[in-house]
C-alpha cells in the first residue's frame, strides 16, 4: 500500500518474484483525530482474504482486486468527521467484521459488528466499550476464531505499543466471547501476526505465541524491536540494527527491514527512505527490488 499522504493512495498485489501482478487505486480516507488534542490509533484500510485484497475509500466503500485483475465493489462501512470504521474480511469472503470507532479527546466509542459481505444480512451487533483502548479487527483464525488487537485509542507518540497492537484477543465470531489473549503488558506484541501466531516482547526477551496463547520458544533481544512470525511458525524475522536476520537460521538481509513474510521462504520488506520495497529469498539469500513504493499491509492466503 502506498502511503496515505495524499488524496489517493494505491493497493499493490505483489509476487515472490517481485513482480506486481495486479493494482488498484482509491481515494484516502480522511485522517481522524481525537478532538484535536491526539491522532486516532487506526489500523491501514487493507484486508485479505484467502483469494482477495479489499481496501476502503474516503466514502467508507470497500472494494476488491484478486490476483487475475478481477475487481468489484463489495459493501460499504460508516464513516464521519470523527467516526472511522475498520474491518477484517474472511477468508472465504463470506463475512466481514467491522470495528466503528466515535473518537473523542478522551479516547473512542467503540462498537464490533459481524455481518454478510454481501448484502449485509445476518448483522450482529457484538460488542462495545469506551475509553482509552480500541479494537482492530486484525483477521480470521480459521473459520470460527475472529482476532482482534488491543490498541490505544489515541497517540501522541511514545514508546512501543503507544500507536500498534500490545495483544491480540481471539474470540467467538458469534458472541465476541473471548477465548484466548496472546501478549499483554508484560509482552508487547512485536509486530504483524501469521497463521501460526505471533511475536510478543519484553525488554531482553522475544517469545513466540501460539494463537491459544502457549508459548513456543523464546529468543534474546537486546530492547524492543519488530519481529514477524512465518506462516508455518517456524521461523521469525526480526530487525537487528537495521538488518533483517532470520533468528532460526543466523541469515541476515543487510539494510532490509522486514514487514512481514509472502511465504515460509520469502520475507518481504521495505523501510530505506524511499520505501522501496523488496523480497528475500532465505534459501538463496537472493533479493529482488520490486516495482513498487509503500507499506506491506498484508499477505495471499489472508487467513491467521
Amino acid at each position: 500500500m502506498s502511503p496515505l499522504t495524499g488524496s489517493g493512495y494505491t493497493v499493490s498485489l505483489v509476487g515472490i518474484d517481485g513482480r506486481v501482478i495486479a493494482s488498484a487505486q482509491a481515494s484516502t480516507p480522511s485522517a481522524t483525530t481525537c478532538a484535536n488534542a491526539a491522532a486516532a490509533v487506526v489500523s491501514p484500510p487493507i484486508s485479505t482474504s484467502n483469494a482477495r485484497v479489499y481496501y476502503m475509500d474516503a466514502l467508507g466503500v470497500i472494494r476488491y482486486l484478486a490476483p487475475n485483475g478481477d475487481a468489484g465493489r463489495a459493501t460499504s462501512v460508516p464513516i464521519g468527521p470523527s467516526r472511522h470504521s475498520m474491518f477484517a474480511v474472511s477468508p472465504d469472503d463470506q463475512r466481514i467484521a467491522v470495528i466503528v470507532d466515535d473518537f473523542t479527546a478522551t479516547g473512542a466509542n467503540t462498537r464490533l459488528y459481524i455481518e454478510d459481505l454481501n448484502g449485509g444480512g445476518h448483522h450482529a451487533e457484538l460488542f462495545g466499550e469506551t475509553g482509552g483502548f480500541t479494537l482492530w479487527p486484525t483477521g480470521w483464525h480459521g473459520a470460527n476464531n475472529l482476532v482482534l488487537a488491543k490498541v490505544p485509542s489515541c497517540t501522541q507518540g511514545g514508546g512501543p505499543g503507544s500507536a500498534g497492537p500490545q495483544e491480540f484477543h481471539v474470540v467467538d465470531p458469534a458472541t465476541a466471547f473471548r477465548r484466548f489473549t496472546v501478549g499483554g503488558p508484560g509482552c508487547l506484541i512485536a509486530g504483524w501476526p501469521s497463521p501460526a501466531g505471533a511475536v510478543c516482547e519484553s525488554d531482553v526477551q522475544a517469545t513466540v505465541l501460539s494463537w491459544n496463547a502457549a508459548t513456543l520458544r523464546t529468543f534474546s533481544v537486546q530492547g524492543f524491536t519488530p519481529a514477524y512470525l512465518s506462516p508455518d511458525g517456524s521461523l521469525v524475522a526480526a530487525i537487528v540494527n537495521g538488518d533483517t536476520v532470520i533468528q532460526e537460521s543466523i541469515k541476515t538481509f543487510p539494510g532490509m527491514q522486514a514487514c512481514g513474510w509472502i511465504d515460509d521462504t520469502h520475507v518481504f520488506s521495505g523501510g530505506d527512505a524511499q520505501r522501496q520495497l523488496r523480497v528475500g529469498d532465505i534459501n538463496t539469500g537472493n533479493v529482488v527490488p520490486i516495482a513498487a513504493q509503500g507499506d506491506c499491509v498484508g499477505r495471499l492466503p489472508g487467513g491467521l
